[in-house]
């Protein structure tokens, strides 16, 4: 299979109807040819979504497919190209000619405007000769054209229904329980009362309605009981008919809607009814309203939905959602059991049992998986059979329609397009891996994944933020933790990780185990994470990938939870040889003495991280003629003495985490760095103060210093700083929060830990008074006092006090703070006293409270 050429063509034909791409293409006279290539491109983009789903049963497809992929990433290769041309003059034109100018002397397309759009003229006629001739085959295939707007194509489901034994229900007794009290549950004034099930594709989310519905407390309590199976298909016309001949109504073909609606409503009036809509997928909140307003039952009226996906539930109608969790094991494993052996067999299979239990981890709780691991191996008696079952990805046995991966597969047809690509390349980390949330769209963003419209005027990361929150209310991600509201984290459900690591395969490719390294050839993204590699062997395997590698990972984790690869000069001089479309280099916790200045001929990088380094001194000067990179990571390179002096020409730079032992910047540095949104200073224990001019830094939204020792006061001028939105301010020992500082003036976050200099608060910080929604203040052990201004935070959500012990009294007038839904104190025993004897005022009714 030939998966996300779709995305790939539609992320290229964005791109170049840009506004800046085609002023570019106008003034080198390339424009004709380039429209020529968008031309062809459009006319073969029509036809790719019939035939990635049509390549299932044709081969001949999906090697089409490959073709046009291969094309469609050269093509992508040479408009990397005209951006960096772009930024290049840019930087030209205000900085004079780079370093690295001198050193590629010797390229005469590289600085020549002449030679630069020849030589992309040339390659663009190439490309599009490629493509024409592979669009002379499509006629072959018989493919329709398609929209990914129409791409919702009705595959039907096998029609559910509404009774399961209970014998066939293993485990879920206490979800049965919730759902029934939420049920029995008198309800509002509403009439109607409406409750979610929400989990991923095979966990049992029909099963647990079957069983609810049949129970004999619900039989009792409604007058009436409909079971509708939805599907794709959300036709209101089609669901009341469907709703009124299950009620006992009448119903044909032909009748029209107002005639459907009139017989409805009569039959359902007085009537105290529940329905179970099984299997929704409609995300048009219209279409779900002109359906609710037909069905009018008397108070205490229920409908229980299921569906995978949060946003289908929030968009639908407010009510309680039961987010289903994954069987026990002891569970799986019975149901595994009832699968793969007749009644009472498997006592003379007991290694085949511990065999079993192995396989039934696969399926981390979703009983369709174990139904379909154990429907595999039933009546097969053979170890050889049940290991291969073990050992192999779940995604690569054979299904049938019902099975486990087609019903995964569902979940990932439905996402548009842009989300493709992005769930593809969280298959680049390890099944259980902890995602964060920052961290992972700065990954996207290095690899062009982001979508973002001419006329927007969002922040990539905030795009990126909505696409997570996406992928999350689908039920791609769970396990989700709220980090101190400066970042949030998520696993991935390990058969969600498979269906990602098949659809990503061949361009995305992680190695755990060097022994099975699969097809990596062709990949472009890859993570390196066999640490049982020597370097030798690694520069060996490096040479065997294609030289058109985007990512290379070579570590994830903390130094410490895993062993790290020995990641020196020799590794990384192979990648930046080989490796000149390279966007992204991780070399977390590398061993790298130097590094080398031909780093500054990957000019496609954007995301750089030698976070952990514990050797390194210095940064080559030349590292600052990268002016395509947008992340670089310094923390914990304690032995950085000094940062490049000419650091402002990386004028794409939006997230910068440093670590120096400088106890000045250089002038003329950071400040002047206009594309920064992120600038954290971590254990930089010389550091004094931060050069005037902070005020430039118009896009920064997260300013953060800790560790910093000797640290003695904040920025000056902060109070510029209008798209600031979180102030994070940790250990730093000497630092004093004085009267009469800029302070930013619209935060929404603050953080405050380990300032023994703090006795109270500036009164300047009272200027976020109604943006700042949390605020945190720990081990602060002189703080005395909080000020009488704190109940003017009106925006304000969640107060956390930690350890500051003396604090004796909350201010007076704490009952302003009416946004407040959580208040934390914790070791500071003379605070929680002065609360208790508060607690009878109102302001605290709404507050959820903890204390230690």
């Amino acid at each position: 299979m030939t998966e996300l050429v779709y995305s790939i063509a539609s992320n290229f034909i964005d791109k170049i109807g840009t506004h800046a791409f085609q002023e570019f293409c106008s003034a080198g006279g390339i424009s004709e040819e380039m429209k020529k290539l968008e031309l062809t491109m459009s006319i073969i983009q029509a036809v790719l979504l019939d035939a990635e789903e049509k390549q299932v049963k044709n081969r001949g497809l999906t090697v089409w497919l490959g073709q046009l992929k291969d094309v469609f990433h050269e093509a992508t290769d040479v408009l990397d190209e005209f951006e960096c041309e772009t930024l290049r003059r840019h930087v030209v034109k205000k900085y004079g000619n780079t370093s690295n100018q001198v050193l590629d002397s010797i390229s005469y397309s590289s600085f020549n405007p002449l030679g630069f759009s020849y030589e992309m003229s040339h390659k663009i006629k190439g490309i599009r000769e490629s493509l024409e001739e592979l669009a002379k085959s499509r006629a072959l295939f018989y493919l329709e054209e398609r929209s990914e707007d129409q791409n919702n194509v009705h595959r039907e489901r096998e029609m559910t229904h509404s009774f399961v034994p209970d014998s066939d229900v293993i485990g879920r007794v206490d979800d049965k329980q919730k759902i029934i009290d939420l049920l029995m549950h008198p309800g509002n004034n509403s009439n109607v009362s409406v409750i979610f099930i929400v989990g991923i594709g095979g966990l049992g989310k029909t099963t647990l309605a079957q069983w609810v519905y049949n129970d004999e407390r619900i039989v009792t309590n409604f007058n009436s009981r409909i079971w509708v199976c939805v599907s794709e298909d959300f036709s209101v016309l089609k669901l009341a008919k469907e709703i009124l001949k299950s009620a006992g109504g009448g119903s044909s073909e032909n009748m029209s809607m107002d005639l459907v609606q009139a017989s409805l409503r009569s039959i359902l009036k007085e009537k105290r009814y529940f329905i179970v809509l099984d299997d929704v997928w409609n995300e048009d909140r219209n279409k779900w309203i002109g359906l609710k307003n037909l069905l009018i039952g008397e108070q205490g009226s229920k409908i229980l939905i299921t569906t995978r996906s949060q946003k289908v539930a929030s968009n639908m109608a407010p009510g309680p959602i039961h987010g289903l969790k994954g069987l026990p094991d002891k569970d799986c494993l019975s149901l595994f059991i009832r699968c793969a052996f007749n009644e009472g067999e498997h006592e003379q299979y007991p290694k085949l049992v511990d065999i079993g239990k192995q396989v039934v981890e696969k399926c981390n709780g979703v009983p369709l998986a174990v139904k379909t691991l154990g429907s595999l191996l039933y009546s097969k008696t053979e170890e050889r059979d049940w290991i291969s079952i073990r050992d192999n990805e779940i995604w690569k046995l054979e299904q049938k329609e019902n099975d486990i991966f087609p019903a995964l597969r569902l979940s990932y047809n439905k996402l548009p397009s842009y989300l493709k690509q992005c769930f593809a390349y969280c298959s680049l980390y390890p099944k259980d891996f902890r995602y964060y949330d920052g961290e992972l769209i700065r990954c996207w963003m290095a690899n062009g994944l982001l979508k973002k419209s001419n006329a927007s005027d969002e922040e990539m990361e905030d795009i990126g933020q909505q696409y997570l929150k996406e992928l999350l209310s689908r039920s791609f991600f769970q396990e989700v933790n709220n980090e101190g509201n400066f970042y949030w984290s998520f696993k991935m459900h390990d058969l969600l990780h498979d269906l990602s690591s098949y659809v990503a395969q061949n361009d995305y490719c992680l190695i755990e185990d060097t022994n099975k390294t699969n097809k990596f050839e062709k990949a472009r993204h890859i993570s390196v994470l066999d640490h049982k590699w020597g370097v030798d062997a690694t520069i060996t395997f490096l040479h065997k990938l294609s030289n058109k590698m985007r990512t290379i990972n070579f570590s994830f984790h903390d130094c410490g939870q895993f062993d790290s690869m020995n990641i020196n000069e020799s590794l990384v001089e192979t990648c930046i040889s080989r490796f000149k479309h390279l966007r992204l280099l991780n070399l977390r916790y590398s061993t790298l003495e130097t590094l080398s200045s031909s780093i500054s001929t990957l000019k496609h990088l954007r995301y750089l991280n030698l976070r952990g380094n514990k050797k390194i001194k210095k940064l080559p000067d030349f590292i600052c003629d990268l002016q395509n990179l947008e992340t670089l990571v310094l923390f914990g390179c304690e032995e950085i003495e000094e940062l490049p002096r000419d650091i402002r020409k990386m004028v794409s730079l939006r997230y910068f985490g440093i670590t120096t032992k400088q106890t000045r910047l250089p002038t003329n540095g950071i400040e002047c760095m206009p594309s920064l949104r992120f600038l954290y200073f971590y254990k930089c224990p010389r550091l004094e103060c931060f050069n005037e001019g902070i005020q430039r830094l118009i896009a920064l939204r997260l300013l953060g210093f800790k560790n910093c020792k000797s640290l003695i006061s904040l920025p000056q001028g902060m109070k510029h700083l209008t798209a600031l939105e979180y102030l994070d301010i940790r250990n730093c020992e000497k630092l004093k929060l004085m009267e009469g500082v800029d302070y930013p003036t619209r935060l929404r976050t603050l953080y405050i830990w380990g300032l023994p200099q703090l006795v109270s608060l500036p009164q300047g910080l009272k200027g976020s008074a109604n943006t700042l929604q949390f605020l945190h203040i720990s081990c602060c052990q002189n703080l005395a006092v909080l000020p009488e201004w704190l109940p003017d935070l009106s925006s304000l959500r969640k107060l956390q006090i930690w350890s500051c012990g003396k604090l004796s009294s909350l201010p007076e007038g704490m009952d302003r703070l009416t946004a407040l839904r959580e208040l934390d104190i914790f070791g500071c025993l003379e605070l929680r006293r002065d609360y208790e004897r508060e607690v009878s005022k109102d302001w605290g009714k709404m507050v959820k409270f903890s204390f230690d």
